[in-house]
């Protein structure tokens, strides 16, 4: 008999997971698109070089250290799946709470609008 070498296949459980890289990946995706102007975009970010940055968008590697860092200065969305990540209290971004205060601006005002309708002695 002879001893078994060479590659195994990957278990549906190593499939069905996603992996930081592929997270990542796909955060920038939705946020860049996939483009060449993408790759300029995270290059300009991190100082990446353009095999890296495509590598990310890609999801064949995850950005480490000082690039993640500079990801996550650049881009809400990083920041936020980082902390979603590494399972940490819910913080919200400056730019989330600015669109949490206008849209519940925009209620208040329609609210207004319609307590005035209803009733013009209330306002």
């Amino acid at each position: 008999m002879f001893p078994k070498t060479g590659k195994k296949f990957p278990s549906e459980a190593e499939f069905s997971n996603p992996t930081y890289a592929s997270l990542v990946a796909e955060i920038l995706r939705a946020e860049l698109g996939n483009s060449h102007q993408a790759h300029k975009t995270l290059m300009k970010w991190t100082g990446a070089n353009e095999r890296t940055a495509k590598n990310w968008l890609s999801g064949a590697n995850g950005p480490s250290g000082e690039h993640l860092l500079q990801l996550m200065r650049s881009s809400d969305r990083v920041f936020e799946l980082v902390l979603r990540l590494s399972r940490r209290p819910a913080v919200l971004s400056n730019q989330t709470l600015v669109e949490i205060r206008n849209s519940l601006k925009v209620t208040a005002d329609l609210i207004s609008d319609v307590i005035e309708l209803q009733d013009p002695r209330l306002s």
